[in-house]
């Protein structure tokens, strides 16, 4: 069990729904130190709080367009050590190809209707607070629509089902589980993307996170 109390900047425009989270969350061990109503708020509780994770909804006020992308976009650039989980009933390709362009690990992207278990939730929370990614399959999907560069057109079938699965979250034994293949193998698939993203091994604590991004930020 996870047993890491997180500080959470809630961000949601339904004060119902707002509520209800606030007191799911903290149901599940987590801290939500402030909540906002729109990008402004929100903005304003990140930079006075500095929470390990921002839930950021997409439609928010003033406009109700992508008001709350753009915001997680600028918290991102301010202040990149605070992981960002857009919680939303809409994909954004644009705003979510550049949300996760920079390279900074500790994105999350999960559509609200699929989001089955709190616990479910509360795990994409931790692993993008801890640096990791948190991305719906629907979403990887529509990234992955893009135009790729050289090396994303390197990978093998298999080795895209690999990363893809990464991009969800998925540890090398569940990525085995979900193939029906042995997790050496798995490990060697991950091993052939590092190679052919260029990431060395001095990087191995980010580099799973590292070949994410380059995989979904270069249809960006």
């Amino acid at each position: 069990m996870i047993d890491r109390r997180l500080r959470v900047v809630l961000a949601e425009d339904s004060v119902v729904l707002r509520d209800g989270m606030v007191e799911l969350l903290g149901a599940r061990g987590c801290e939500v130190v402030a909540t906002a109503g729109t990008a402004a708020e929100l903005l304003a509780a990140v930079a006075e709080h500095r929470p390990d994770v921002a839930v950021v909804d997409i439609r928010m006020p003033p406009t109700h367009t992508d008001d709350g992308i753009r915001a997680a976009v600028e918290i991102r650039a301010r202040t990149p050590e605070v992981g960002i989980l857009v919680f939303s009933q809409h994909v954004e390709t644009v705003w979510a190809s550049r949300l996760l362009a920079g390279g900074a690990a500790g994105v999350g992207y999960l559509l609200k209707e699929r989001v089955a278990r709190t616990a479910e939730f509360v795990d994409a929370l931790h692993r993008v607070a801890d640096g990791g990614t948190a991305l719906d399959p629907e979403v990887v999907t529509r990234l992955m629509r893009g135009e790729r560069r050289s090396r994303v057109d390197a990978l093998t079938p298999r080795e895209r089902e690999v990363l893809e699965l990464m991009a969800q979250g998925h540890s090398n034994r569940s990525i085995a589980a979900s193939l029906v293949v042995t997790e050496r193998a798995v490990e060697k698939h991950v091993a052939a993307v590092f190679t052919k993203f260029g990431l060395r091994a001095s990087d191995a604590d980010n580099r799973r996170v590292k070949a994410v991004l380059t995989y979904l930020a270069d249809g960006g």
